[in-house]
């Protein structure tokens, strides 16, 4: 446990904890704001389209060297 030797280091230190804490709560809003936005429908599609490409390219070089 700490020791405290005077009023002002209590306070340096609440100080301190208290920005720690907003820190904290801003990073936790980030997180979510970027979790949202990959739920987002058109993230969704574009991936597909990404995926469906591939095989197509996929398909197109099998059947090339048949």
């Amino acid at each position: 446990m700490k020791q405290y030797h005077s009023f002002e280091d209590i306070e340096t230190d609440l100080k301190r904890l208290d920005l720690e804490r907003h820190i904290a709560w801003e990073e936790m809003k980030l997180i979510k704001s970027e979790f949202q936005e990959e739920l987002k429908p058109a993230n969704w599609l574009q991936t597909a389209l990404k995926i469906a490409g591939k095989y197509g390219l996929f398909l197109l070089t099998k059947r090339i060297f048949k």
